[in-house]
């Protein structure tokens, strides 16, 4: 059974790394969730309030590590999926998960990220001519990267998927399946 990361950490967004998991858990994929070490994880949850200019945040879920970062063979992986959240302000400084992605990328394997996720991308140099969805006041970020912004909620490039947010979700993973079943099947 092919198997599937998640690289998250505290301060993920609850909904991108909890319904990924839950919607490749369904589609008879092995899921771990990879994170800088392995602990009980604390997600957030971004929302909104009509006098705010931007979204608040409250404790979401907590949730455990299955794997540490530093423990990931990424060739034991058909994909990865990297959540939003804060949690890529941090992963982007790591240097195994900086590994992990370029191994990704390197190797031609399923990636999908979403909302925030685009700024743990951006100093790894794999977004130069590469089409990406982001949250939106991830523009810049992406632009600076070489990267074209989409403003969409599933955009497909080669064997990336990307979505700007959590409300996006059903039409990201429904892309994101539909890579995988022609890239890592799940044999029955």
């Amino acid at each position: 059974m092919p198997r599937i990361l998640i690289t998250t950490g505290d301060a993920a967004e609850d909904l991108e790394v909890l319904y990924p998991y839950q919607r490749l858990l369904e589609e008879g994929y092995e899921v771990d969730i990879a994170a800088p070490t392995v602990k009980q994880l604390q997600f957030v949850v971004h929302d909104f309030v009509a006098s705010f200019d931007t979204y608040t945040e409250k404790l979401g879920h907590s949730w455990p590590a299955d794997v540490a970062l530093a423990n990931v063979n990424p060739s034991d992986y058909a994909a990865v999926v990297i959540p939003g959240g804060r949690a890529p302000e941090f992963l982007r400084l790591d240097p195994d998960f900086q590994r992990i992605i370029r191994s990704f990328f390197a190797q031609n394997k399923p990636i999908a990220h979403i909302c925030h996720a685009v700024i743990a991308l951006t100093p790894l140099g794999v977004l130069k001519g590469r089409r990406t969805a982001a949250w939106p006041a991830c523009r810049p970020d992406v632009q600076l990267a070489g990267g074209t912004f989409v403003d969409a909620e599933a955009v497909v490039d080669g064997n990336m998927v990307s979505a700007r947010a959590w409300n996006d979700q059903p039409a990201w993973m429904r892309a994101f399946v539909e890579l995988l079943r022609e890239k890592a099947p799940v044999k029955s």
